[in-house]
């Protein structure tokens, strides 16, 4: 198994680097679904970045108590820099996601913002399998991620975009992935449900509503 990217020294300059990249666009996929949340009472967030999504949902959502992975203590620093006065609801875990497995109460939501892709297919299956395990029926997963669509767009556009984003991470953090994965089959296969779908900049950026225990027909696509 690879070690995990390192996002230490990024952790100060991660808001510019996505502002300057993205604009706000980064932010408004990983807050789609954020009134989705008020219900959710235990939440997962996986990688987070600085935390900026962890601090919106604690301010909308006031009993809500988060459990925040990373694999940088940098920044789940920053995270918990972020959550405050909340960060009392917080609770951080420096460790390797791949390596990880819950314990306590289960979770109602998940939430994983621009961090699968730093996995593989086999990784975020096996990711899949030991959260749907750790989830209440009903809990929510909603996931933020690159997506490279079936036509010219995906092909010209976002194709170079996602290679190019891989090669600028893999020298600054030695990040190994070099492709998405496909975190459809893999959610799938651990028995969520896709509920809802948003994309944006042509599809290169979708926000995903997914549900652990639902009568819905998945959306296709």
């Amino acid at each position: 198994m690879n070690q995990p990217p390192n996002f230490n020294r990024l952790s100060r300059l991660y808001l510019w680097m996505e502002l300057l990249s993205f604009g706000p666009w980064l932010m408004l996929c990983r807050c789609a679904f954020l009134n989705e949340c008020c219900a959710a009472r235990r939440a997962l967030a996986l990688g987070d970045g600085d935390g900026r999504f962890t601090a919106r949902l604690l301010r909308k959502n006031s009993t809500i108590q988060i459990d925040a992975l990373d694999a940088s203590r940098a920044m789940l620093e920053a995270l918990v820099y972020q959550a405050r006065p909340d960060a009392v609801r917080v609770r951080a875990f420096h460790a390797d996601i791949r390596k990880w497995q819950p314990e306590g109460l289960p979770y109602d939501l998940i939430v994983s913002h621009f961090f699968l892709d730093c996995l593989t297919t086999a990784e975020v299956q096996s990711l899949a399998a030991t959260l749907a395990r750790a989830v209440s029926p009903g809990s929510q997963w909603i996931v933020s991620e690159f997506a490279i669509p079936a036509n010219w767009f995906g092909r010209l556009v976002a194709r170079p975009a996602v290679w190019a984003l891989y090669c600028a991470f893999g020298w600054l953090t030695g990040l190994q992935a070099r492709s998405l994965p496909d975190h459809f089959l893999a959610f799938r296969q651990a028995g969520f449900t896709l509920q809802k779908r948003k994309r944006r900049l042509g599809g290169l950026l979708i926000s995903e509503l997914w549900s652990a225990a639902s009568t819905c027909d998945p959306i296709r696509g």
